[in-house]
């Protein structure tokens, strides 16, 4: 492998070891310090300002009118929709049950193709979704009967933002092969935020923002430049290099440090709210959405011929 290749899969560790360390970081402060769509503002304001002094600065590229619907959409997928069901799911639910339900996403992005793009259904993929599926619900309903902080409620609004993020990556798709991926995301971002606004004033209002500590700043920053801006930017970088079979591999990383990140919050730093969160039923659970992505994402074996004289 070339020094890219090496950079591009280094590039996609740190993004998934921020993603998979988001799950309990982001919920540390939440509701306590801030409520989840309070939080939710911000973080599509501070990414829209981001993204736009991005492309101001090095994307010189106008959108065509009749691509403001689709943007708008993934504004509304993507951004909007996206991190409400993800902020008020974790704010309910465990660490845990939200990074293995979310390893669930290439599962329901091969779903949508297959409505919307058409995409072709072999054997091997129904398997796997039959698989994945069964065991997300099945970790979905559990969140019902399971102690530590696991919810039914929170693990669905997880699964929403997971099945609208699916969505978004579906009708992105042409979008993204149109466009520079600054020019989408930053217009993402707007849509998002112009969305959001409505349902988030109120929210704003009532945060008391003379409480927050410096470990609040420090979340919030994490949550908008490092889950956000870098992950993001990490993982064009690594689009650029490998394939994005690749890419999407690495999403298994992220209920192995959402796993570690929890044991130690629960028997190093002693939280005992999270002692529970880890048991045989979420391993188990865990293991077989892994199995149904690997079985839909592996390509189809290829026939050779061998023709003789």
């Amino acid at each position: 492998m070339n020094s890219n290749i090496y950079k591009a899969h280094f590039a996609l560790f740190g993004a998934n070891l921020i993603y998979g360390a988001n799950y309990i970081i982001a919920k540390g402060i939440m509701p306590h310090k801030i409520g989840p769509t309070a939080f939710v503002f911000i973080r599509l304001a501070c990414c829209a300002v981001l993204f736009w002094a991005i492309k101001f600065l090095f994307v010189k590229e106008k959108v065509e009118s009749k691509d403001f619907v689709r943007l708008a959409l993934c504004g509304l997928l993507g951004a909007a929709a996206n991190m409400m069901f993800f902020f008020h799911g974790i704010n309910l639910t465990s660490p845990v049950d939200a990074s293995i339900i979310m390893t669930v996403t290439p599962v329901l992005v091969f779903i949508f193709s297959f409505f919307i793009l058409k995409e072709r259904m072999t054997k091997n993929k129904l398997i796997g979704i039959v698989v994945a599926g069964i065991g997300a619900l099945f970790l979905i309903a559990y969140g019902n009967k399971a102690s530590g902080t696991s919810s039914l409620l929170g693990n669905c609004l997880v699964f929403l933002n997971a099945s609208s993020y699916g969505l978004y990556l579906v009708i992105a798709k042409t979008l993204m092969k149109k466009y520079h991926a600054i020019t989408v995301i930053s217009w993402m971002f707007l849509f998002g935020f112009i969305f959001i606004l409505p349902f988030s004033f109120q929210s704003i209002m009532k945060t008391s923002f003379d409480t927050f500590s410096t470990n609040t700043y420090f979340v919030i920053g994490y949550v908008v430049l490092f889950t956000t801006f870098f992950a993001y930017i990490l993982n064009v970088f690594a689009l650029n290099h490998v394939m994005p079979s690749v890419t999407s591999s690495y999403i298994y990383l992220q209920p192995v440090i959402s796993f570690l990140m929890v044991t130690i919050y629960a028997f190093v730093l002693m939280k005992e709210e999270y002692a529970q969160d880890i048991n045989l039923v979420k391993i188990l659970s865990c293991v077989m959405v892994v199995i149904g992505v690997y079985i839909i994402s592996k390509p189809p074996k290829k026939i050779s011929i061998n023709l003789k004289d």
